[in-house]
């Protein structure tokens, strides 16, 4: 336990363009909260972009930052050394990589500093090389495409990561639950119970609580056999099982099942199951770079000219068209 007479911790929060706010909020609002329950600043910390410019969140704020990459460099070598680095990811994050970000990541890894991810920021970790063969937590929505983007990372769709000396946030209010759990290794429960009452929330979460609603609340369905099948169908994308093998696995008869899902989810089980696939495709069609015939393949299509059919069928564009809209619109 850190007692009041220790030194102050510093921590600087990097802000890449189009970050979420929220993230940001849920991560250095408790920090300002631990220094009004402890009665000291235990905590400071300083605000940086790669130029030392404002930037500007994904919400439309813009927001000042008081260092560049080139400044916390130098600041790096002495008392003002940060203990921990946040990088606040948020849209378009491949966009906004560099080699002197990486780099000095790196080189404050080296160090001995902290380094932490909000949001889709683990991409940033991932490109300096600092997640190899370590685990990562990432958005549900980012998922698939890290997960191609970066195969030697273990990822997994939980709130938070710690990793030795690598923190990783899945962002939103998750972001509060890994900035708590980190005030409570410096300090105790008490005081992050005391911070959770000023900020109105009753506990923090575990690391591998999940990140998204149950399916029974997501989808709205309360049959445990359809749920049953959705978590296999979602289970198994790039290898899709048969509706002979879904039925031996649940017990049912495929004209059982084929009622069900009519009832349920008003369309044919395989229907739905190529919903989702397509659904997969889609992310990794916007969030990797991956050609599109190995999209195909991921999601489970025997070729590539049936995948576009399947597609232009949903999303009324071809696979090709949705890319080439998204780079159109990053380049916006």
């Amino acid at each position: 336990m850190m007692n009041a007479t220790a030194p102050q911790k510093t921590v600087v929060f990097y802000l890449q363009p189009e970050f979420t706010m929220l993230a940001f909020s849920a991560a250095i609002e408790p920090l300002r909260g631990a220094n009004r329950v402890l009665g000291y600043d235990a905590y400071k910390w300083r605000l940086a972009s790669r130029t030392g410019e404002p930037v500007t969140a994904s919400n439309g704020v813009e927001v000042k930052v008081e260092t560049s990459i080139e400044e916390e460099r130098k600041l790096m070598l002495g008392q003002h050394r940060p203990s921990i680095v946040f990088v606040c990811g948020g849209l378009n994050i491949e966009r906004y990589q560099s080699k002197s970000l990486s780099a000095w990541l790196r080189e404050e890894y080296n160090r001995g500093v902290k380094i932490a991810s909000l949001c889709t920021a683990a991409h940033t970790l991932g490109a300096a090389g600092l997640l190899n063969n370590k685990r990562c937590a990432i958005h549900w929505e980012d998922l698939p495409g890290f997960q191609e983007s970066f195969p030697q990372v273990s990822v997994f769709s939980d709130l938070f990561e710690v990793d030795g000396n690598i923190y990783t946030c899945a962002g939103g209010t998750a972001a509060l639950d890994m900035m708590l759990s980190i005030i409570s290794s410096d300090f105790d429960d008490g005081t992050v119970n005391r911070i959770c009452e000023l900020v109105l929330t009753d506990r923090v979460r575990n690391p591998t609580d999940r990140q998204r609603l149950p399916l029974r609340a997501r989808l709205g369905v309360q049959n445990p056999k359809v749920l049953t099948i959705i978590e296999l169908m979602e289970a198994n994308l790039s290898e899709p099982l048969s509706l002979v093998e879904i039925a031996d696995h649940v017990g049912l008869s495929r004209r059982q099942i084929e009622r069900l899902f009519r009832q349920e989810m008003g369309r044919s089980p395989a229907r739905y199951y190529l919903e989702i696939r397509l659904d997969r495709a889609r992310h990794l069609l916007i969030q990797s770079s991956m050609p599109v015939v190995e999209v195909a393949i991921a999601c489970g299509f025997v070729s590539a000219s049936h995948f576009s059919k399947c597609y232009r069928e949903i999303y009324a564009k071809s696979p090709q068209q949705e890319r080439a809209d998204r780079k159109q619109l990053m380049v916006a």
